[in-house]
């Protein structure tokens, strides 16, 4: 049985939002976020909000607090540090160890504060290595630099960093074949959108399962 609750978190960037969907023995609990131009919505994260419950691991989709005021531009990136910080509370009150989360720049958040928050591991669903088009921009210090097990789920059209681009390091990469960021695939792609996000809960599945 799952249940679906919603609780609000007042943070120092706003107040944040936590839908919760939540396993009966929970062994894990997933706090993840969304990205800088999307929410909670977002095919990834409600896939693995409607799998992981039924393998023992809670799953808290994070909205930001810039998300909840109804803005449709993300805040800067210390701003949304600053509002992950404030919903940790509520995602370790449980006591099960926490993995911090999110898609695109909600992963970047995860990378940065998961030392500093004691993050059991890291999920980067859809890691924006750099721009569109501007590879020279790197961001893979803030992925080498996580300091947890970190599992990256990339899109292998991902204009914001295709797997092959992502430097070697101390954490696992799985592709999702013909997806763009969103992990989208083309009508023509030999691959259906639902075979696709099979490929993402069936990695994050696995992954969750080696983490002990």
């Amino acid at each position: 049985m799952i249940t679906e609750t919603v609780e609000t978190v007042e943070t120092d960037a706003g107040t944040a939002r936590i839908t919760w969907h939540r396993a009966r023995r929970p062994a894990f609990v997933l706090a993840v976020s969304h990205g800088a131009g999307g929410g909670v919505e977002a095919r990834d994260l409600r896939a693995l909000a409607a799998v992981l419950p039924g393998h023992g691991v809670s799953v808290a989709l994070v909205e930001q607090p810039w998300r909840v005021a109804g803005k449709k531009v993300a805040t800067a990136p210390k701003t949304l540090d600053v509002g992950w910080r404030g919903i940790w509370p509520a995602v370790t009150a449980s006591g099960a160890p926490v993995i911090s989360g999110g898609r695109s720049a909600g992963a970047r958040v995860a990378c940065r504060t998961a030392a500093e928050l004691g993050a059991h591991a890291v999920l980067a669903l859809g890691f924006p290595l750099h721009p569109p088009g501007k590879p020279e921009k790197s961001r893979a210090g803030e992925l080498l630099g996580a300091g947890a097990p970190t599992l990256v789920v990339q899109g292998g059209n991902d204009p914001f960093g295709r797997p092959q681009e992502f430097p070697e390091g101390p954490y696992e990469l799985v592709e999702v074949p013909y997806g763009d960021h969103g992990f989208a695939v083309p009508k023509r792609a030999p691959v259906t959108q639902e075979e696709a996000l099979e490929t993402v809960t069936a990695a994050v599945v696995r992954w969750i399962a080696s983490l002990g």
